[in-house]
């Protein structure tokens, strides 16, 4: 749904907590879905938007994903997706009207003005969408060079969410200020648990940051105090080479997860995630630490970085994602590259992975596309027992490729690794595995959840079969996940 609606109308749909972190993902959790052929090819190079953020118009029942230089793509069930709008084309967005010699809209004259972009619109980056009483605000960022911290972050409305967008106001701006301070791309509103409205940006210039936004009437979505140099709060240090800040709350566990991106946009981007139990911090990842104070680069727990599972192309720089919710199920949009030879492909293809908590109240993720699955009961361990290819994932940002390992996961709970055996497995509660490996850099103990999903790992998508998958995260925020390499029912 809308993310405007995470703490308010969505409360109502989700399920009501008993108390549990580890309570059902949905509302009286049914038995599991797997996902059935689509016809779709196992990626869609058809969509690309760079840095998705996801936004669901209530009025069209359609999902927009809305990138940086302005490209969009659409849906009505987050699985086929359409081009809007290709990078770069902002007359489709905003109008014919120029502005400058660098021909940026005029719409966004003030901001052009304060920023002085050297080049053209290829330096705005990720804006958010959002509705309010019939109005759709775009929230963007404009940066004066690749790489410069002289930014602002502001906002236009429009009558539809394809615009035109026009009446430009400027939200934050860190064009003048003294070094160290935030670089200020990369909004992204939320509503916190009680109706209040936020937003959360930044970069590794200075870090991320949240400021409070008035929720309702004429002022709605405009900074509740400061000027356009107040920053508000810092939420992750600035040490780590890191962007993208997206938060939502998940009532259930009753935390707030805040998610980055790590790592260089073009090869090494991994997702991380830490959490709070109030929208403004602090937030600590699984080890307790809180992300205010990371340095190099660590801080939060890796979600997903680059890896190559059996013998398909590798998949590289999946990240600056947003998180959708609906019907009480949480879902990751990024955008994600292909190994190329010894680096990866240029373009930023739209993927959606189902997000899922595991008993402890962290988010893991499902290693397939979206295809229509549903996590529930009826899991066992007869009918997981599989070969599985097995990827751990690095704990920190790399360029490189992890490499997955077949391991069979037997149904009286031993792991092995040919005649090795290198661990056991176990199942709780309708779908919650824990997996402990005994063997090397391997070796610890993971918790997650076993999900069913459409194995988007072979090299004929004709060939693509239904699945589990068990996605789990260690003590220490590294991620693991197995993708079964039988057909399942």
């Amino acid at each position: 749904m809308n993310k405007k609606l995470f703490g308010v109308s969505l409360a109502a749909v989700m399920l009501l907590s008993v108390g549990l972190l580890g309570a059902c993902q949905k509302d009286s959790a049914g038995p599991y879905v797997m996902p059935e052929w689509s016809g779709r090819p196992n990626e869609d190079n058809s969509v690309a938007v760079h840095d998705p953020s996801i936004f669901y118009d209530e009025a069209s029942s359609t999902y927009y994903a809305f990138g940086s230089h302005f490209a969009v793509a659409s849906s009505t069930d987050l699985l086929t997706w359409e081009q809007e709008v290709g990078d770069n084309n902002w007359q489709a967005l905003y109008g014919t009207a120029k502005y400058g010699e660098l021909n940026w809209p005029a719409t966004l004259g003030e901001s052009v003005d304060l920023v002085n972009p050297q080049s053209d619109i290829t330096t705005t980056w990720a804006p958010d969408v959002e509705e309010y009483n019939g109005k759709y605000y775009m929230y963007y960022s404009l940066t004066k060079a690749f790489g410069s911290r002289e930014s602002v972050i502001g906002r236009v409305e429009a009558d539809s969410p394809l615009g035109p967008y026009v009446n430009n106001k400027i939200i934050v701006s860190s064009v003048g200020t003294p070094a160290g301070g935030p670089n200020c791309i990369d909004p992204e509103l939320f509503y916190d648990k009680d109706g209040g409205l936020w937003m959360v940006y930044g970069s590794s210039f200075g870090g991320l940051y949240i400021k409070e936004l008035y929720n309702s009437g004429d002022n709605w979505g405009l900074p509740k105090e400061g000027g356009i140099n107040d920053f508000g709060k810092l939420l992750w240090s600035g040490s780590n080479n890191q962007e993208g800040p997206f938060i939502f709350y998940n009532e259930k566990t009753e935390y707030y997860y805040m998610m980055v991106s790590y790592g260089d946009l073009n090869n090494s981007y991994n997702m991380r995630v830490a959490r709070s139990e109030n929208p403004n911090g602090p937030f600590k990842d699984i080890t307790g630490a809180d992300v205010a104070n990371a340095t190099g680069q660590k801080g939060g727990n890796k979600i997903a970085g680059n890896y190559i599972i059996g013998d398909a192309n590798g998949y590289a720089a999946i990240g600056h994602n947003s998180v959708l919710t609906k019907d009480g199920e949480y879902f990751v949009v990024a955008h994600a590259r292909r190994q190329a030879g010894t680096g990866v492909t240029a373009g930023h293809s739209l993927y959606v992975f189902q997000l899922f908590f595991n008993e402890d109240g962290w988010p893991v993720m499902n290693p397939n596309r979206y295809a229509g699955e549903s996590i529930g009961t009826g899991v066992t361990m007869e009918n997981v027992a599989d070969t599985y290819d097995v990827v751990l994932h690095t704990e920190g940002t790399t360029a490189d490729f992890v490499q997955s390992k077949e391991y069979a996961f037997a149904a009286d709970g031993t792991v092995t690794s040919g005649s090795e055996n290198v661990g056991t497995w176990t199942l709780s509660g309708d779908y919650y595995v824990t997996i402990t490996l005994t063997g090397g850099d391997w070796q610890g103990t993971y918790k997650g959840v076993v999900a069913p999903g459409w194995d988007m790992y072979v090299e004929n998508a004709a060939s693509a079969y239904s699945t589990f998958s068990m996605t789990a995260v260690s003590d220490t925020g590294r991620p693991l996940w197995a993708v079964g390499t039988t057909a399942k029912t």
